[in-house]
């Protein structure tokens, strides 16, 4: 989907012009290497068009994990591309109009048809099936499917390379799954390709299997259900790059030849896959690609770090964290269990509205703040949003800046993001970032996607089974 990116070694640092220069060059031969058939979506093809970043090397001095400097051979930063507000506004209407007009033909199920992720029927079906053993311990977790949300929300981006030489792709980096999956060539439902739509999103890149001297067979079946459908495939076995000097040797990903499951939200998102960041424990394939390059010793430390610009792209810190991008020192709060990156919440409250201790994920493959249904029904009722058909939440614009802010209490510390940051606000249209979602028992309840992110620096530290959040600079 993306227009490649060139990625820097880490003994030069190439600048955005020169990146951009090489980028030009090289996509028509990449792009002439995943061709695409499919074009069941036509005229969707101007919902999208991806912008280029540039690779940068980060570093650290020590080989405690205590942060990063400028001459660290083995700590890297991922750009992560940002959807704007204005899309993401747009892609709302465009369901909300197809899911109104589905009423209004009697065939209320024909949204869900398309993945439409807010219709409620469609949201428990897909959160049973994705979370059926999440209440196991880590021993037995391993066949847990771990999709607990829907990608169509999801904002930031980066890139992955794939064989030798590299396919690169454009990754959601998920800390809510585990396993990498991406289109294999000739994958079905998986976006179109069309002379005016060769450099967007709608044509994704696929991987072409032929093409990679690393290439090794596993043949072992990959399905993940989705409300609307499945995604279908098979594992295979390749390297896999992380900003072009991580190369995990034979690391198990899945090639992907039916995307129908991820429904128009697929066709629409700015990605071709995903690359899971949660613990090998739920791996439908057994094993992580940072886990892999932990026992490979390709990281200086077993930790990674997001930053998320709230009004332009992020950064992903492999190895380490960085300590420019935040404030203050990191509280350090330990995981449940190491399934999901799980921790005790000890409570929420917004305005009138508060709830019991519980329990939450930290999510950078979910945009929004997600809760149960009753409760974030009472939250949006307290501030004064309305929800919509499709189960969103909408405000008035004009009440945004008198909005109070929410406080996540984790670990007895509170964690405070301002009402305003709650909206995504766009052409006039004022979305609340919360949607409610009843997850099954033993399940996490609540899921902080990157509307909280945004706001705490977030280190991973899967060494330890810990996260640490700041305030971001």
């Amino acid at each position: 989907g993306a227009r490649p990116i060139a990625a820097v070694s880490k003994k030069e640092v190439m600048t955005v012009e020169e990146s951009s220069r090489q980028n030009r060059r090289k996509a028509p031969e990449q792009r002439r290497q995943y061709p695409q058939r499919n074009m069941i979506f036509r005229g969707l093809a101007l919902f999208a068009a991806l912008g280029v970043s540039s690779l940068s090397v980060a570093s650290a001095a020590t080989t405690d994990p205590t942060g990063t400097d400028a001459d660290d051979q083995k700590i890297l930063r991922i750009p992560l591309h940002k959807r704007s507000k204005h899309e993401m506004v747009a892609q709302y209407l465009k369901k909300e109009r197809d899911f109104l007009l589905s009423k209004l033909d009697g065939a209320v199920e024909t949204s869900e048809s398309i993945g439409l992720p807010v219709v409620a029927g469609a949201v428990q079906r897909r959160t049973a099936a994705a979370l059926r053993g999440s209440g196991d311990d880590d021993d037995g977790g391993k066949d847990e499917n771990v999709i607990i949300k829907d990608y169509a929300n999801a904002q930031y981006y980066g890139t992955v390379h794939i064989g030798e030489p590299e396919q690169e792709f454009t990754v959601i980096w998920d800390t809510g799954s585990s396993d990498l999956w991406v289109p294999r060539k000739g994958c079905q439902n998986c976006g179109y390709c069309l002379p005016f739509t060769e450099n967007t999103s709608v044509c994704k890149d696929k991987y072409d299997s032929t093409q990679s001297t690393d290439f090794e067979e596993d043949g072992s079946d990959f399905a993940i259900q989705y409300g609307s459908g499945s995604v279908t495939g098979f594992f295979s076995k390749d390297t896999v790059t992380l900003a072009q000097d991580i190369a995990v040797k034979s690391q198990k990903f899945a090639e992907v030849n039916d995307a129908l499951g991820m429904g128009i939200g697929y066709v629409m998102g700015k990605f071709d896959g995903i690359l899971g960041l949660a613990f090998d424990s739920i791996a439908i394939g057994g094993s992580t690609v940072f886990g892999s390059a932990i026992e490979q010793g390709l990281v200086k430390d077993p930790m990674f770090a997001f930053f998320l610009g709230d009004e332009g792209d992020g950064e992903l810190t492999l190895g380490g964290y960085d300590k420019s991008k935040f404030t203050g020192d990191l509280a350090w709060v330990g995981l449940q269990k190491a399934t999901y990156w799980q921790v005790k919440l000890d409570g929420a409250k917004m305005g009138g509205f508060s709830t019991k201790d519980t329990n939450c994920i930290i999510d950078s493959g979910t945009s929004l703040l997600v809760g149960p249904k009753s409760q974030v029904a009472e939250l949006a009722s307290k501030v004064g949003a309305t929800q919509t058909p499709m189960g969103q939440y909408t405000i008035d614009c004009a009440q945004v800046d008198s909005l109070p802010p929410v406080v996540f209490t984790i670990d007895g510390k509170d964690y405070s993001v301002d009402g305003k940051d709650t909206v995504i606000q766009s052409s006039g249209l004022c979305l609340f970032a919360f949607m409610g979602m009843d997850l099954p028992e033993g399940a996490p309840q609540w899921i902080l996607g990157d509307v909280f992110m945004r706001k705490f620096y977030t280190v991973f530290d899967q060494g330890n089974k810990r996260i640490g959040f700041a305030p971001v600079a």
